[in-house]
């Protein structure tokens, strides 16, 4: 009778991850938008973002960024494709909400579900309509989290080592690293923890849990600092296909 019973609950858990993982269900409906005026309005976000596709540069670099921030705000040129609709509108009116952080870095960006659906038509106009799963893995998680095994950081790839010919050291793998541990002190102090080097996770949780977690971390671990991420559930395969290829 128990064995059944826990069969029932696994089955009925099962059910649940599959239903409710990236619907986002807690987020307002979005409006059909107007990508004429999303493209007027994203001088909002551009004060702090970068739009590499559009030849717009980030106002400042990422060393900049992490002090004032406490994290470097990603381009948005892949946004489009790489996050739920839902959860980009909620982002724009209500930061703290959308991501499940009291005091997130982002101020609210427009005042109505309308200008900001208009945003979101807009970038989802200029977004590709694929994303490798490299790519999905550096602009959805790589701000955040290192990648050992791949080489990468939260500032970027470590650059090859090259000595200088009469001192011996790399002055640009030692400003790297300098600047990198720079970051991470501010991440840390803006997150409240340093988030772990992803090499090994899809090796220490099965593929349930972490789609679960990862579409609502304090939904799973209430005491996490994991923020909601918001991709959508195409995007997590992507990073999570990424994360198995390098740790093999």
């Amino acid at each position: 009778m128990l064995k059944f019973k826990f069969i029932k609950l696994l089955i009925a858990f099962t059910i649940i991850v599959a239903a409710n993982s990236f619907d986002y269900e807690d987020l307002p409906s979005i409006q059909k938008g107007n990508i004429a005026n999303g493209k007027k309005l994203i001088v909002l976000c551009i004060a702090c973002h970068g739009l590499r596709s559009q030849n717009i540069k980030a106002p400042v670099n990422q060393m900049a960024s992490v002090v004032a921030y406490g994290v470097n705000p990603p381009d948005l040129s892949n946004a489009g494709v790489i996050y739920n609709s839902k959860f980009l509108v909620d982002l724009m009116l209500n930061p703290n909400h959308a991501v499940h952080k009291r005091l997130f870095a982002m101020p609210p960006l427009v005042a109505t579900i309308q200008d900001a659906s208009d945003i979101l038509a807009y970038l989802k106009s200029i977004a590709p309509k694929h994303i490798a799963p490299k790519k999905a893995f550096e602009s959805a998680c790589g701000r955040c989290h290192s990648l050992k095994y791949a080489k990468w950081t939260q500032i970027g790839f470590i650059p090859p080592t090259k000595p200088n010919f009469r001192t011996g050291k790399n002055i640009d793998l030692l400003k790297f690293k300098l600047d990198e541990a720079k970051y991470q002190d501010y991440l840390t102090r803006y997150l409240g923890k340093l988030p772990p080097d992803l090499s090994e996770i899809v090796y220490k949780y099965d593929d349930n849990f972490l789609e679960k977690f990862i579409a609502d971390p304090k939904a799973v671990k209430k005491d996490t600092l994991m923020l909601r991420t918001g991709i959508t559930k195409r995007t997590y395969y992507k990073i999570i296909d990424y994360l198995k290829k390098v740790s093999n």
